[in-house]
């Protein structure tokens, strides 16, 4: 598998679909799975997965010592790996410009060059595609579609895409033409499609002309939590309905949309605070708007969460709302659920599909979202039914369902 995130380093759902489908098709039985990512931090889980940093393999020769070798890399790979990559190296790659042991540096974000990283990530996949002994290659996302293709053209063996997004999505249709042509390129190269959502698969078929009969659905899902999780208090002291976004600020989340519901909300009632948890290139906008509508006493902007943050915010709100124009999935939602939180999703979201204990809306219908939130908080049967009846729905979608669906189209390409 090629990656770009994994857990516990993550930027989005990307990386927690990544870790949730990987540890599932583990759980399913015999399965050698090994993850590529550009930067591993060594702090990966590798109890289900071996991970090999694009950072770590050499692609240019150079003279180096074991004991140099073991105090660069031991604490994030095993430097024998390192000597047996080197072995596999194909071409000098010396013009592309290399640290002391022959590596790409690669930031491990999504920095200004992202294109020439994603070009380089390509290049590295050549050498471990000689290395690393498979059946099947799997790209999670655009950003790896290059490197499947290379892991394709080096060994002939089956390449799967895996569709997390389009830019149609990311974009609202106003697509990145570069963008297109990778996945594009991507989804022309492979022996099969798996998308997150019937509404994706059908971005796919209908916007890059893909046969319907390369592509399937393979809805996600969530881990089981651990009791650490399950047992996150409740802030003492609270007072107030807390009604919480949780996830990128940009234009595909829809974050104006929960900004003039709350606007609507703190009209009719008082004792309820809103909560805009992540980060993005629409914060600024949405401090600015929440000043617009003279609700700023009421919401607060909590920044980027990670971990055991997340679940502390979701346990502690009494709504939880995912407003997206366009989301090919959406875990959060269901994470919100795990934590007994009821959840207002869009229409317009892949997991729309497959929940039945949420209330649906446009994204655009800012009365409907309001006259949810209200709803919620104002009645307690109502509360109490999508709580008890969500944790219930939640608890039925595993990541080993869906690992077992993707197993069952590896099956299918090896024949």
């Amino acid at each position: 598998m090629f990656g770009w995130e994994f857990p516990p380093h993550i930027l989005g759902g990307l990386g927690t679909a990544s870790f949730g489908l990987t540890k599932g098709m583990a759980e399913c039985g015999d399965m050698d799975i090994t993850f590529v990512i550009p930067k591993p931090q060594g702090d990966e889980p590798k109890d289900f997965a071996r991970i090999i940093g694009a950072c770590h393999t050499p692609v240019a020769w150079r003279d180096v010592s074991w004991d140099h070798v073991q105090q660069r890399l031991g604490h994030v790979m095993d430097p024998q790996l390192y000597f047996a990559l080197r072995d596999h190296i194909y071409a000098d790659f010396n013009y592309i410009g290399t640290n002391d042991l022959g590596c790409i540096e690669f930031s491990g974000r999504y920095p200004d060059n992202l294109l020439e990283e994603i070009n380089n990530y390509s290049i590295v996949a050549g050498v471990i595609a000689r290395t690393v002994d498979f059946d099947v290659i799997h790209s999670h996302d655009w950003l790896t579609y290059p490197a499947g293709i290379h892991a394709k053209q080096v060994t002939g063996k089956p390449f799967v895409i895996h569709v997390h997004a389009t830019d149609f999505d990311r974009s609202r249709g106003n697509v990145n033409p570069t963008v297109f042509s990778i996945e594009k390129d991507g989804m022309n190269y492979a022996d099969h499609i798996i998308t997150v959502s019937n509404r994706t698969r059908r971005t796919v078929i209908e916007k890059y002309g893909v046969h319907p009969g390369k592509v399937t659905t393979v809805h996600n899902a969530v881990e089981p939590l651990s009791q650490e999780l399950l047992d996150v208090p409740i802030p003492p002291g609270k007072k107030n309905k807390v009604v919480t976004f949780l996830g990128r600020i940009t234009m595909q989340k829809g974050p104006e949309y929960f900004v003039e519901a709350a606007a609507q909300v703190l009209r009719k009632v008082e004792n309820v605070q809103f909560v805009m948890a992540g980060g993005g290139d629409m914060m600024e906008k949405m401090i600015r708007l929440a000043a617009r509508r003279h609700i700023m006493d009421r919401f607060h902007f909590a920044g980027f969460l990670r971990g055991k943050e997340v679940y502390e915010l979701l346990k502690a709100s009494d709504v939880y709302i995912m407003p997206s124009v366009s989301e090919p999935f959406g875990i959060s939602p269901l994470e919100a659920m795990q934590m007994g939180t009821p959840s207002i999703i869009s229409k317009q979201s892949g997991c729309a599909e497959i929940l039945h204990n949420v209330i649906k809306v446009d994204y655009w219908d800012i009365n409907a979202m309001a006259d949810a939130i209200y709803s919620i908080i104002s009645y307690p049967a109502m509360y109490r039914e999508l709580r008890e009846n969500g944790l219930k729905e939640v608890d039925q979608i595993r990541w080993n369902k869906a690992g077992a669906k993707v197993i069952n189209i590896y099956k299918q390409l090896i024949g």
